[in-house]
């Protein structure tokens, strides 16, 4: 199943771009991320985890608790985080507009499938961030996928990307041995077939079409597709976990969410045992993350 591949990997991933978000690619090009460091953009220390991660975790804890997938149940979990610190190592330092204003609706009653915003402005990242642990779940169906992105993100492009992302680990996890442009080729006609008539197809068109070679034609901002491209783009052009999740963080802008999106697939394709040890040990309470690994396994194993 290699749960632990995956997250840890994402975990590294959000962890090494925490220091330097928001900072410029030009900026990361005169003095780049070449391993674990601290401070920096949000003053944390080494190791610190960002909302990527807290919101990931508290994903699998509500399932693994619930023993089932229970949307009013992950979003008590994300107002746990987000209001009390859980799935933190310290303290909540780093959350999304997006994601806030849904908290704010559920808190104030909303049922959980009706917070998430549905507007053009609402494709942040924030929900394709959090997603991959769905795509361990045996024979999990797309409309599953969509409900769990819609509690903060609702609108269809940002529910299709999490399919697509989730394809595109299943594939992985699946096809042992494939390279990486046929994982992709292989959850892309998956999607393209299932959502034939959707027009918001339209905004994947590139990875679709294999049209993400040129750096300077990547933007490593927050929008739901200019992140997912940059996933592709790191992945396609490294052969080897710690070159792809550099290659993330060193893109500049949303670099813990780049990163860690890209260490999660990374993470899987390579195996866990690709992951620099080095970073693992640097990251505080990693014991709890492995525990959880465990569990949700175990969950997705008798599932």
């Amino acid at each position: 199943m290699k749960v632990k591949d995956g997250i840890i990997g994402l975990v590294v991933g959000d962890a090494l771009g925490v220091p330097v978000e928001f900072q410029s690619r030009y900026s990361l090009k005169m003095n780049p991320v070449e391993g674990m460091i601290g401070h920096g953009t949000h003053n944390q220390p080494e190791g610190s985890w960002s909302d990527d991660t807290s919101m990931t975790l508290a994903t699998m804890a509500s399932i693994v608790n619930k023993n089932a997938i229970d949307y009013e149940d992950i979003m008590k979990e994300f107002c746990n985080w987000f209001l009390n610190d859980k799935y933190c190592q310290k303290e909540q330092f780093d959350i999304g507009i997006a994601t806030q204003n849904a908290l704010i609706e559920y808190r104030k009653g909303i049922p959980a499938l009706e917070c998430g915003g549905t507007g053009e402005r609402d494709n942040g990242n924030g929900s394709l961030m959090r997603i991959l642990p769905l795509a361990y779940i045996p024979d999990i169906d797309y409309e599953t996928i969509e409900n769990v992105s819609a509690v903060t993100h609702a609108h269809k492009r940002s529910r299709i990307a999490c399919v697509l992302y989730v394809e595109i680990a299943k594939s992985m996890l699946e096809n042992e041995g494939f390279p990486i442009e046929e994982h992709i080729e292989i959850a892309s006609e998956k999607i393209q077939a299932y959502y034939r008539d959707e027009p918001e197809l339209k905004h994947f068109k590139r990875i679709f079409e294999d049209d993400l070679d040129d750096e300077d034609e990547i933007s490593s901002k927050g929008y739901v597709i200019y992140t997912f491209e940059s996933v592709i783009y790191c992945l396609k052009n490294t052969s080897n976990y710690k070159d792809a999740v550099l290659k993330a963080v060193n893109l500049g802008e949303d670099t813990d969410t780049v990163a860690a999106i890209c260490g999660g697939l990374a993470g899987i394709y390579y195996g866990f045992d690709d992951i620099p040890i080095d970073w693992i040990d640097a990251i505080p309470q990693i014991d709890k993350v492995l525990s959880l690994c465990e569990k949700y396994e175990a969950f997705c194993n008798e599932y």
